[in-house]
């Protein structure tokens, strides 16, 4: 079965393992997705992340994070701009998650950054997702 939006395959992969506490959970690989896994690994909501080579596209596997009583280090995971709707923000139009407990990911043409770091260098992009 295709799947028509796979960064939203990827975050309700990534919620629902960490709701069912599994260690870990493999997605379908792409750049883009590599790259999600690298910022969410920055900011500490991951543990670890892989890039296993089959013969098709690659699996990337997520190592999940948990804190005291075994939960997650991500309370939830929003798809902001979808294939049917793109939402972009400019540098100074950025507003924090939560106040800044959680982080917006964002598409710029410096590559992937945070909201705060889209913030401080002024540059606007497609916001992906929200993660707190």
């Amino acid at each position: 079965m295709a799947i028509s939006d796979p960064i939203a395959d990827m975050m309700t992969r990534i919620r629902n393992a960490s709701k069912a506490k599994f260690s870990s959970v493999d997605i379908p690989g792409s750049r883009l997705k590599l790259e999600i896994a690298r910022v969410m690994k920055a900011e500490g909501y991951i543990r670890n992340y892989k890039f296993v080579k089959d013969n098709k596209q690659g699996i990337l596997r997520v190592y999940l994070k948990y804190g005291l009583n075994h939960m997650g280090a991500i309370m939830g995971i929003d798809r902001i701009s979808k294939p049917s709707r793109r939402v972009y923000n400019k540098g100074r139009e950025i507003k924090p998650v939560l106040n800044g407990l959680g982080i917006s990911i964002l598409t710029t043409s410096k590559g992937l950054l945070t909201d705060k770091q889209a913030k401080t260098e002024n540059i606007g992009g497609e916001l992906l997702c929200k993660i707190w």
